[in-house]
């Protein structure tokens, strides 16, 4: 069939329903606590949304395009309207008849048989009717074919008037669900109604008495209402006056309120007797009584047309707020429209409420005798005020004219205010329902008007009309109240007239109220019952499935079939028509049989033109506005119109169920109990409808473009095209994959509540107890965690069977039939390798069929390791631990480890530096968990080792055997990242040894990877190599510390550095490729060691001098010494900014040597800045022989400095000395009684300062010599004899140190030298001869200079 539509205007895209529409956000997985915010429209949902979470946003996107469906008061607007589509073929009508109930002959023959009064009427929310003959009433189940008649005869009085009315809390039991209030003559009767309900609703009621009524004589009763909300009863006077009455009951009488008695809201003036030549005046009454328990308001409708508004604003007060009378609607009618008669000669005839949910301030629809409906809005003056407070004016706000009769043209108004400027012109003046007798206003907007057209004639015309759904959804940016109409035959005149299923309500609120299209496959189908005095006619509502099926079934208009589809298209747009035509075609199309029950259509034809229909008509896949020809992407696909319907069916089933709570806690007399929240006859009903759904897309899957696989590629013409057919895939794909999730969503849910929950629940942890409290079905359905949550709860189902005993295998295999997502075959080899590892428990661990289990266990778990849950992982390894098999829980929690991260993603994660944020750190996460198990099973196994007693010598014991397996296990782990997490775990017990003992190169890269970090890791791994004799790789690491970052004093660095040269310095045998790298790299480092350690010596020596240093006082000491004692300065801060700028002397000369300094200038000056520093400091501590620390300290640098000539120069230093000498001391003890110089016995102490250094004896006779030569000062006059005692005592002292050498004075030349020498100054003269100490020197210059010559020859 090929249907020739014309070029349809692409539709307006449905917010949130694809990846580049602005919507809110999806929702998320639980249920919030509170109302919350809408989100922004504008936010677009992520490009790396999954299938789901795509399918996710679309079924969102789709449930809030019915939820902004336009409210009533919308397009029902200031003004008037009257278009009407009246058909007359029985395919498009909006309402259809169901069947006609007659009256039972019981009553037929009490009706015959008595002459009395008759009431009739129907209590149709419990499918009865009612019939009252005088002062017997009687009540039956008109659906029954022979129903039970239940009668009431217990007073004696006529009745006027019944209502049944739900009953005020707490008064009477919990079984009583209603109350029937029956009005007499004389007294209000209230009676106690036990409804006993079936699956097809109420099928019997019982009466019981409830002593509770109340007189009213003197009070026509014509009129009860009752309130649903508080259980208020209030009545009307129907003859003398507009009084509005209220019945008060209660449980039991009280001091000043009896169980029930009656209150005037009105009061009434008195007035004065009637007297007999006075003529009686004319009394109005009530015809009518509603309640509006949304507004809190009660409308009253007298006889002379006036409308009386009452507020409730307590539960025990009525005040009458709002009076408006017929002379003041003709009023503000003149305002809507002139010259309107039907307007003129209009009576009211009934009044019907709007609720607050349908509409904001539209509260009341009046119908009158010409057939026009009144709607009018309370409004309140307070600007705090809203829909439940109490109103103060009331408005005309809508004119609805019946539809035109056809007997003339419709008249022009001269001046009129008119919403619809578009719309055709009303007929004003429509005679069509001129003889209104009553009607009725049921939500959304239908409307029944009972017509006698014929006073003749002994029935009514029913004109039903309804709000086109089509309409007002397409155009919601130019609406008009369009209602589609029918005339209706009744068999008999119009009794009474009641809802029989729910009241309509598509949301909570007056946006969406209306949407009868979103409820059509999630709610019953709107049935009425009309009450005749022939009997009970029922009629539904009809659904647009229905009538689509209708239309395919019974043939449709002049044009056909064709004409119809285009029909429905231009009225319902592509979307809605696909959604419906696929609904059809999966059997949701229903019609009333020839039995008059209404039943599924399944007639192979209209299947097969409906699956046309959607197959054709879907329209095809297009890039949105902002998509480029450069740059084409599937992102920018905008999908179908199929997939537009397909999507909207979708939602429109699971709208129910989608953001509900799966499960409620329901309080029954023993405490809590968690049930579902929905019926499951409901869910049932939603899973069949998606199986069917789910059965049409895999049986026509290649007929669609986007789901007709690869070989539709092959008919793409363009680039364009062939990305515009990927994004239809996609988005086809993610409905496909939701539809599957939702039906097996389903099914977990209802096995779920085959098992006893509340068991289930205390299986789980306390956190995933409450997550699966509030967790949703769209939760379930298309969120990860959700569909985790239901893998738990399976596993607790599972578990629960097996600590019962039942076979495990049976029971998760029917679980993976049912719902094989929730119960994979991964997870059914879990539960298999849990029951072996309760049998093994049961056998016994040290059994050899339980060792044998065990492995079966452990196996089964290493197949699924993969796809092993963490709680199930940490269960089989505290299980593994009881039983003793530690190495197989090690085994197991390494494989899960390792399973988790094939990639090897934390290792690279770990060597790169654990950098954050990083999406590597999660897989590391990840598998420390699974090494946490480890850990658990090494404290477990050393535990039980170290508590085994004493063990037979020579016999290895079984637990020594377990700890010895599972250690191998660890051991012999070529997992990296565990042995580098375990090194980490050992470290923060304590058990650095343990490192020690491991001989693998894993220890060395993970110490070596935070070496610069952790100084606990770095002084470990020169112990590791130091303890595999890796003596050059210790003093590396070592140089490493001494130089690093670290907060380490300076001694440490001292240390470390001193350690390093000895191990540097330790030499390594063999030829093996790490010793030629030993000995190549040995000198260098011992090098750059030694140079290091120099300088921190040199630091260590400022900084004990500053810590003494009395000079240096308050913060700036703490800073120095801060600075000084942590890591080793270079030698320009420690020249410039410490030994310079204190005057350390000695140390700067420390400092050149290490600088390889030689300025000898400043070198001389630096040493005689040290002789007479350290000459003053003598003085200054009461030294009696301040050479002694002068010498010391020349000898103590000579030393430092190896006396190096560059910064320890011989000839200069001594000459220093001797200077110093003879300017500070005299070695006379006559000569120091009159000088100011001090005593010095010791004459020959400089000499020794180099003598004790190991100087050359060569150079120091030079400088001598030089010196006695030179005659300079102070070397003149007496002093001169000092430099020959020197010279003297240093050639003995080379005698006496060459001659254990062998070698005397080392060469003969130095012998022939000195020979001249000695001759030269021992023949000066300068040793006196009359004094004792000249003539001691003078024989020792003889002796030496004889020992001399003798060297010379």
């Amino acid at each position: 069939m090929a249907l020739n539509m014309p070029p349809q205007t692409p539709q307006r895209p449905t917010p949130g329903a694809f990846i580049k529409t602005p919507a809110p956000g999806r929702q998320g997985l639980f249920r919030p606590a509170s109302t919350q915010q809408p989100q922004p429209a504008q936010l677009q949902a992520p490009p790396s949304e999954t299938p789901l979470e795509r399918a996710a946003h679309t079924i969102n996107g789709m449930l809030k395009k019915d939820a902004s469906y336009p409210s009533l008061e919308t397009y029902i607007g200031q003004g008037y309207s009257g278009d009407y589509d009246i058909t007359s073929s029985p395919a498009w009508t909006p309402f259809q008849k169901l069947r006609t109930y007659p009256l039972p002959d019981i009553i037929l023959q009490q009706i015959d048989s008595m002459n009395m009064s008759l009431n009739m009427g129907l209590f149709a929310e419990i499918n009865h009717a009612w019939i009252t003959i005088d002062n017997q009433l009687y009540l039956w189940d008109y659906t029954h074919p022979n129903p039970e008649i239940v009668g009431y005869e217990e007073q004696p009085n006529p009745i006027s008037c019944v209502k049944l009315v739900k009953p005020r809390a707490k008064v009477f039991v919990d079984n009583i669900s209603y109350v029937l209030v029956v009005a007499t003559t004389t007294d209000v009767f209230l009676i106690a109604v036990e409804c006993q309900r079936g699956p097809e609703g109420v099928h019997s009621v019982t009466l019981y008495r409830t002593g509770l009524s109340v007189s009213v004589r003197g009070i026509q009763v014509g009129s009860i209402e009752g309130s649903a909300k508080t259980g208020r009863i209030f009545f009307a006077d129907g003859r003398d006056s507009e009084d509005v009455y209220e019945l008060n009951y209660q449980q039991e009488d009280k001091w000043f309120s009896s169980r029930c008695s009656k209150t005037n809201h009105i009061r009434k003036p008195i007035g004065l007797p009637t007297l007999p030549f006075y003529a009686t005046p004319a009394h109005h009454h009530v015809l009518q009584v509603a309640v509006d328990d949304t507004r809190n308001l009660l409308y009253t409708l007298s006889s002379n047309g006036t409308i009386r508004v009452f507020y409730m604003r307590t539960p025990g007060t009525l005040d009458c707020v709002i009076t408006t009378t017929l002379g003041m609607l003709h009023t503000m009618a003149g305002h809507h429209i002139q010259r309107a008669p039907i307007i003129e000669k209009m009576k009211l005839v009934r009044i019907d409420p709007i609720t607050a949910t349908e509409a904001e301030q539209m509260s009341l629809m009046v119908t009158t005798s010409t057939g026009c409906r009144l709607f009018l809005s309370t409004t309140s003056g307070g600007w705090m005020s809203d829909s439940t407070s109490a109103p103060s004016s009331m408005q005309l706000r809508h004119i609805r004219f019946p539809p035109s009769d056809g007997r003339a043209p419709p008249q022009a108004p001269g001046s009129q205010l008119q919403q619809y400027q578009n719309g055709s012109t009303v007929d004003t003046n429509s005679k069509a329902l001129v003889h209104t007798e009553s009607g009725y206003r049921f939500a959304p907007g239908s409307f029944f008007c009972f017509v006698r057209e014929d006073s003749t004639q002994a029935r009514n015309v029913l004109f039903a009309s309804v709000p086109h759904s089509g309409a007002l959804g397409q155009r919601q940016d130019r609406l008009k109240y369009d209602e589609t109409g029918q005339v209706l035959q009744l068999i008999g005149n119009m009794q009474d007239v009641g809802q029989v299923t729910d009241p309509f309500s598509a949301t909570k609120r007056p946006l969406g109220f209306g949407n009868e299209l979103a409820v059509q496959f999630d709610k019953p189908l709107c049935e009425i019952a009309i009450m005749t005095h022939q009997g009970i006619e029922t009629v539904r509502r009809r659904r647009l499935v229905d009538l689509f099926a209708a239309v395919i079934k019974y043939g449709g208009g002049a044009e056909g079939l064709e004409g119809d589809v285009r029909k429905i298209v231009k009225q319902y747009g592509l979307a809605e028509t696909a959604s419906t035509a696929l609904a059809v075609a999966c059997g949701q199309g229903s019609d009333v049989g020839p039995d008059s029950r209404v039943s599924k259509v399944t007639d192979p034809e209209v299947l097969e033109f409906a699956r046309k229909v959607f197959l054709e008509l879907g329209g095809k896949a297009h890039l949105n506005e902002t998509a480029t020809l450069e740059d084409l992407s599937v992102e920018n696909v905008r999908p179908s119109q199929r997939h537009d319907g397909i999507a909207m069916y979708i939602a429109r089933l699971v709208r129910s169920v989608w953001d509900t709570p799966v499960i409620k806690e329901t309080k029954i007399v023993t405490g809590l109990v968690l049930t579902s929240t929905h019926d499951i006859a409901k869910l049932q009903e939603i899973q069949r409808a998606l199986v069917q759904l789910q059965d049409f897309m895999d049986t026509n899957k290649s007929f669609i473009d986007g789901l007709a696989g690869p070989e539709a590629l092959g008919r793409v013409t363009s680039r364009q095209d062939e990305v515009e057919l990927q994004g239809e895939n996609r988005a086809l794909s993610s409905l496909v994959q939701m539809i599957n999730n939702i039906i097996e969503g389903i099914a977990f849910v209802l096995v779920l509540f085959d098992e006893r929950l509340e068991d289930i629940l205390l299986l789980l942890p306390e956190e995933s107890r409450q997550k699966v409290r509030r967790l949703t079905f769209q939760g379930l359905f298309s969120v990860k965690e959700g569909k985790d949550l239901a893998k738990d709860l399976v596993k607790a189902i599972v578990n629960r069977n097996i600590a019962k005993g039942s076979n495990v295998e049976t029971v998760a295999e029917a679980l993976r039939r049912k719902c094989g997502s929730f119960c994979s075959s991964d997870d059914v080899v879990v539960f298999k390798a849990q029951e072996n590892l309760k049998k093994a428990t049961d056998v016994g661990a040290n059994a050899e069929r339980g060792r044998v289990l065990l492995n079966d266990s452990l196996r089964l778990f290493e197949q699924v390791a993969q796809s092993l849950s963490f709680e199930n992982l940490s269960t089989a390894v505290e299980r593994y631990i009881e039983l003793e098999f530690y190495a197989g829980a090690i085994r197991l929690a390494l494989k899960a480890a390792q399973e988790l991260d094939r990639g090897n993603k934390a290792l690279s994660w770990i060597k790169d530096g654990r950098p954050i944020p990083d999406a590597r750190q999660e897989a590391y996460t990840q598998r420390t968990q699974c090494y946490g198990l480890i850990f658990r099973v090494i404290e477990a196994v050393d535990r039980a080792f170290n508590n085994q007693g004493v063990a037979q010598e020579g016999v290895l014991s079984q637990i020594s055997k377990r700890k010895y397996e599972a250690y191998e296990q660890i051991n012999n782990s070529d997992d990296e990242v565990f042995q580098n997490y375990l090194y980490d775990w050992y470290l923060t017990k304590g058990w650095a040894d343990r490192l020690l003992e491991i001989n693998s190169a894993f220890v060395v890269d993970f110490l070596r990877r935070s070496l610069e970090t952790d100084i606990a890791h770095a002084d470990l791994l020169w112990r590791y190599y130091a303890h595999y004799n890796d003596y050059l790789s210790a003093a590396e690491v070592q140089h490493q510390l001494a130089q690093s970052a670290f907060e380490l004093r300076l001694e440490k660095r001292i240390e470390y550095l001193s350690r390093a040269k000895a191990n540097a310095s330790t030499r390594m045998t063999g030829f093996s490729e790490s010793g030629v790298r030993n000995r190549q790299s040995r000198q260098e480092l011992l090098r750059n060691i030694g140079d290091l350690l120099d300088i921190a010596n040199i630091q260590d020596d400022i900084l004990q001098k500053m810590k003494s240093d009395v000079r240096l006082q308050g913060d700036r000491r703490e800073q120095v010494i801060h600075k000084l004692d942590g890591a080793i300065l270079p030698l320009d801060d420690l020249f410039h900014s410490f030994a310079d700028q204190a005057g350390y002397y000695d140390i700067c000369l420390l400092i050149y040597h290490s600088a390889d300094y030689r300025n000898l200038s400043e070198i001389h000056a630096t040493w005689t800045n040290v002789v007479e520093q350290t000459h003053q400091q003598a003085l200054q501590n009461s030294h009696t022989a301040p050479w002694e620390m002068v010498a010391f300290t020349v000898e103590h640098i000579g030393r430092r400095v190896n006396l190096n000539e560059n910064v320890f120069p011989v000839n200069i230093i001594l000459q220093i000395l001797l200077q110093y000498d003879i300017r500070e001391y005299v070695h006379d003890a006559a000569l120091a009684r009159s000088s100011t110089r001090l005593l010095c016995p010791n004459v020959h102490w400089p000499i020794n300062v180099f003598v004790n250094l190991n100087a050359p004896f060569e150079l120091i006779v030079a400088t001598l010599e030089a010196v006695w030569y030179a005659q300079e000062a102070p070397f003149v006059g007496r002093e001169r004899r000092l430099v020959v005692k020197w010279i003297i005592y240093t050639v003995e002292r080379w005698h006496d140190v060459s001659r254990r050498t062998g070698a005397p004075f080392g060469s003969i030349d130095n012998a022939i030298g000195l020979a001249d020498c000695l001759r030269v100054v021992l023949g000066s003269g300068e040793l006196a001869r009359d004094s004792e100490d000249g003539v001691q020197w003078l024989e020792r210059g003889r002796v030496v200079s004889e020992a001399v010559e003798s060297a010379a020859r």
